[in-house]
């Protein structure tokens, strides 16, 4: 357990203060009783009460103190956060480069099916979301738990030009500080709540401590538009949200073609390319970076796999729940402790005022 307010537990030292005055006083009282030349006329003066009735109002009132004042330095206590609690944003590949035909048929027809059939695997409350990109990205679907929305959107993407990996990052994040208030959009200069320098990366990475909430990025190439990877990366270590980079495909060269239900415009086809173009000479693009997605995911504390074909594609996204489901994040627990302080506060005055009369 972890205090945002811990200088509030300074408040605990008066319970102790508070016994001994109470103690003090019962004593005061039997010294002041016995003054009395007669103390069976004290006593019988005296409502006769049980040890019970005297003193359980005053451990009542004690015990709300303690609650209370630990309520103020607001506890918070880590726990594993379930699967279907998880926010889980898709980054898809849709350049050119995944018309690619060394995956039989292609790339994309191959990744297609492998997103659709980890969305239809997930449990039932798990919020899936897809940001597709190409040269930019955009997000397609925002985190939803209607699994016909998101396999329909999977299917009717388009292939086209260029590769915004750092991009695909940051709208994903974006689509994920919509539901989740503790993440900020991109493009915010973050600040440490509680001291309000600029965050710590490398503090924050080495305390584990991340939203529940991830981003699945799967690409076939290297990053040609927009923003660095690794810059949107450490946007990412900002707001504590892991990113799991996936690299599809081979190495070797080979033609592209797309179907009409696949290719969007601007799209490549090898049939499409004047005579004695060679795709050799973009070979830099249309092989996978793995340094950066690498690098990425060791940033964020997520991981880097890399699919050669349909079935190490298939594998790597039926194992990534038993990832997911890894995710701990912090909860703040002072209403725990609220509702029963102020419930035994009550009770306290109650019962005395009921049996003090």
């Amino acid at each position: 357990m972890t205090f945002l307010w811990p200088l509030a537990l300074l408040g605990l030292t008066v319970v102790p203060l508070l016994i001994v005055a109470y103690l003090w006083g019962l004593r005061r009282r039997r010294k002041f009783a016995v003054r009395y030349a007669s103390l069976d006329a004290v006593k019988a003066a005296v409502p006769k009460r049980s040890r019970l009735r005297r003193h359980l109002p005053f451990a009542l009132l004690l015990t709300s103190m303690a609650l209370l004042t630990v309520a103020a330095a607001r506890p918070r206590v880590e726990r594993e956060v379930p699967l279907n609690r998880t926010t889980i944003m898709l980054a898809l590949d849709m350049s050119s480069s995944m018309c690619m035909t060394d995956v039989d048929p292609n790339r994309v027809t191959v990744a297609k099916e492998a997103a659709q059939s980890f969305v239809a695997e997930q449990p039932d409350g798990t919020r899936i979301g897809l940001v597709a990109f190409s040269g930019s990205a955009q997000i397609v679907v925002a985190p939803t738990v209607d699994r016909e929305q998101l396999t329909e959107a999977i299917a009717d993407l388009r292939t086209t030009r260029g590769t915004a990996i750092g991009s695909a990052t940051l709208r994903a994040i974006d689509a994920i500080a919509e539901i989740n208030p503790d993440v900020a959009p991109s493009g915010f200069d973050l600040t440490d709540p509680e001291s309000g320098d600029p965050v710590d990366r490398d503090a924050a990475l080495a305390s584990d401590e991340f939203v529940p909430d991830i981003v699945v990025l799967l690409t076939d190439g290297a990053n040609s538009e927009g923003v660095q990877p690794v810059i949107a990366a450490e946007q990412a270590v900002d707001r504590r949200v892991r990113v799991y980079t996936i690299g599809f495909g081979t190495d070797n060269i080979a033609e592209l073609v797309c179907s009409a239900e696949d290719a969007g415009p601007g799209s490549i086809n090898s049939a499409d390319l004047p005579p004695g173009f060679d795709l050799e000479d973009f070979a830099q693009f249309l092989r996978i970076d793995e340094e950066a997605l690498q690098t990425v995911a060791d940033m964020t504390g997520g991981s880097y796999t890399r699919a050669n074909d349909a079935d190490e594609l298939s594998t790597i996204f039926r194992e990534l729940p038993s990832q997911i489901e890894l995710q701990r994040t912090e909860s703040e627990i002072s209403w725990v402790l609220l509702l029963p302080g102020a419930l035994l506060a009550i009770a306290a005055v109650a019962l005395s005022l009921i049996w003090n009369r």
